[in-house]
């Protein structure tokens, strides 16, 4: 943990593809004031943009320029709540034309030093690298508290300060492009999107994912600002293959995106730590939901009506961004059913009835949840076969040793979990994977608890099946996914029977579909894959790197705080975990802390987690499981070693 000059503790955040910019609670630079890092690279975003036509007017524009600096400069003081457009002296924005004629005027002027993004300094002929406005994302931090130092601006011109939320507004409503020249896509700057193909158009910017900073400041403005109308988010349908943040990884702006986090719960802040469970749902995919029943309801596929259409468009759509979210080679490969248990049972019923025949053996591990043993317990019993189970070590890791000496001949089938939903553990996927191919075993990898917390590659597994629920990835309830290699799935018969999957029925024979129509039977959730494919949005925008390395040090910081509980045992510390903390307090029944953390506004699951046999591995039939996503904050993680640290201590109305 780092903490400010102010005091305040700030969480330990990961470092490399994170600005070196702290939330605004942490910034030691007054409200209103930019530090002078993020000041730096806001001249060189808006130099960036191409020669225009009126470049010739530059004559005109550094004076303009200078005049609205001066402007903002002189105003500077008053500047905060109170400060309006009308309120400045001089105060100007420079338009278009004056802006683009700023790289060829002041390339000269500005210092390498003073603007240390772009590698050599900057000049007339790199400004129009950086893909995004992606500068914009950092106004959110730099609002602080207003009893912090100021750190002065390393730039040459007048030290300026960044009027409120009318002013800012009116410079973003000034880019109002008639044409639409392209940026191209060549920058490796950090915080920038990278976008495969064809570069976005300017009269597209309102639509990026870094134009979000004016929902922000939004709810930094003074009381009485009349808010601009919303301006669209990025979808994938904008801008295809977006797959990392434009911007460093806010928490508090992405709390602000799940409504229900404001809910309080006996009179206190509602704090979501039951995530391995569900996890909450961003406003834009609850307003997706809406969307679609409002504007495309219908069923699928052979009507010749426009809802139809549109209610099929966006179903195939969820679809594409399904597989290009696990890396899927086609969109054959991704099949919709409702959840997790119904994915491992659908594989089980199809290709299991096909292929386990009697004395085949099919592998899982102490790790799994019910769902991964239950039905291959029920296949076992139907033809004959047998179930064999990988042991983990004290840590709650796999035996690679023991696990290995499982496969052999008689092997058809491993299903194991990619995650834990007891203990956390991460298991080695890919190497058990590798082992079992070199017996010529298909895999199934349980990817429920591990979709919203770290990359998907289905190819760089090499896994024969993957499975996975929308409702533990921010998506809906009542949706989930298979994944299945092509040539596996062309080859297996289908589970249910009845409408959408048949190719031709006769009352002598039926011809089914090809995959992955043959395997959805009837009406499916239409609206909540729709729902789906919007969650996948939403975390593409933010970033799977960026949120794996924000969790995984949430993670620890959390460990560290929790194992300071005299009594307090955590079960399951492999080395590698990921969002899972399971827990029990010496002289304390498991439920008793879930009501008594419950008291506080803090949800946790309490119980066996539907994974009997590894808790009882480590000699407990119930743990208490907080478990993390991309909301939690170090806040949420005091809160709770405090009123486990109460409870121990008999301060149970604290």
């Amino acid at each position: 943990m780092t903490t400010s000059d102010s005091g305040k503790r700030a969480p330990h955040l990961p470092s490399g593809a994170f600005e070196t910019v702290l939330p605004r609670e942490y910034s030691t630079v007054p409200a209103g004031v930019l530090e002078p890092g993020v000041l730096a690279r806001m001249a060189n975003e808006f130099f960036k943009l191409p020669e225009s036509p009126v470049a010739d007017q530059s004559a005109t524009a550094v004076p303009a320029l200078s005049t609205a600096l001066t402007g903002v400069a002189e105003a500077a003081p008053t500047l905060g709540n109170e400060a309006t457009a009308s309120s400045l002296p001089g105060y100007a924005i420079p338009s278009e034309a004056e802006l683009r004629a700023l790289p060829v005027t002041m390339a000269a002027e500005l210092s390498p030093v003073a603007l240390p993004e772009i590698p050599g300094g900057v000049s007339a002929t790199n400004f129009s690298v950086f893909p995004s406005f992606s500068f914009l994302d950092d106004i959110r931090p730099m609002f602080s508290y207003p009893n912090a130092s100021p750190v002065a601006a390393a730039l040459p011109m007048p030290a300026v300060k960044i009027p409120g939320e009318t002013e800012l507004r009116a410079f973003a409503d000034s880019f109002s492009y008639t044409t639409a020249p392209q940026i191209p896509v060549t920058s490796t700057h950090l915080s920038a999107p990278q976008l495969s193909g064809e570069g976005p158009h300017l009269g597209a910017l309102d639509q990026l994912a870094s134009y979000a900073f004016l929902d922000e400041i939004r709810q930094l403005a003074p009381a009485g600002t009349v808010p601009a109308a919303e301006l669209p988010r990025v979808t994938s349908a904008v801008l295809p293959g977006l797959n990392i943040s434009s911007g460093p990884f806010d928490v508090q702006a992405i709390r602000r995106d799940f409504p229900i986090l404001q809910e309080r719960v006996h009179g206190k802040p509602l704090i979501w730590l039951d995530n391995a469970a569900t996890t909450q749902k961003p406003q834009s995919v609850i307003d997706r939901l809406s969307e679609f029943y409002a504007h495309e309801n219908s069923n699928i596929h052979r009507a010749a009506h426009e809802l139809a259409a549109r209610a099929t468009d966006a179903y195939e759509a969820a679809r594409e961004k399904v597989r290009r979210f696990i890396n899927a080679g086609t969109v054959k490969e991704i099949i919709f059913v409702r959840g997790t248990t119904e994915a491992i049972n659908l594989v089980a019923q199809s290709w299991g009835r096909q292929n386990i025949q009697k004395d085949d053996e099919i592998v899982i591990t102490w790790l799994e949840h019910h769902a991964n043993i239950v039905p291959w317990q029920m296949l076992c019993a139907e033809k004959g076969a047998r179930l064999r189970v990988a042991p983990v070590d004290n840590s709650g890791q796999v035996i690679l040793d023991e696990y290995q000496k499982l496969l052999g001949p008689r092997t058809r089938l491993v299903s194991f979990a990619q995650v834990s939903n007891a203990l956390g553990t991460v298991t080695p996927a890919q190497e058990m994977i590798e082992m079992a191919h070199r017996y010529g075993a298909k895999v199934l990898l349980d990817g429920a608890q591990a979709v919203s917390h770290m990359r998907t590659d289905v190819p760089l597994f090499d896994c024969d099946f993957y499975v996975f629920s929308g409702h533990k990835m921010f998506g809906p309830t009542g949706i989930g996914v298979v994944y299945g290699k092509l040539d596996i799935l062309e080859n297996t018969q289908p589970w249910h029977g009845g409408g959408n999957m048949i190719q031709d029925v006769t009352f002598e024979k039926t011809t089914y579909q090809p995959p992955p129509g043959r395997f959805e039977a009837g009406t499916g959730n239409i609206a909540d894959a729709v729902g789906l494919g919007a969650a996948i949005d939403y975390i593409e925008r933010i970033g799977m790197p960026n949120i794996s390395r924000y969790e995984h040090d949430l993670l620890l910081y959390a460990t560290e705080a929790l194992q300071r509980i005299p009594g307090l045992r955590l079960i399951g510390t492999a080395r590698e975990k990921a969002g899972v903390l399971s827990l029990v307090l010496d002289g304390f029944r498991t439920e008793d802390v879930g009501a008594a953390l419950n008291r506080q506004g803090i949800a946790v699951r309490a119980g066996h987690h539907c994974a009997q046999p590894i808790l009882r591995r480590f000699g407990v039939e119930s743990t208490v499981r907080p478990s993390l996503a991309l909301y939690n904050t170090c806040e949420d993680v005091d809160a709770l070693v405090a009123a486990i640290w109460n409870l121990k201590q008999g301060h149970t109305s604290l």
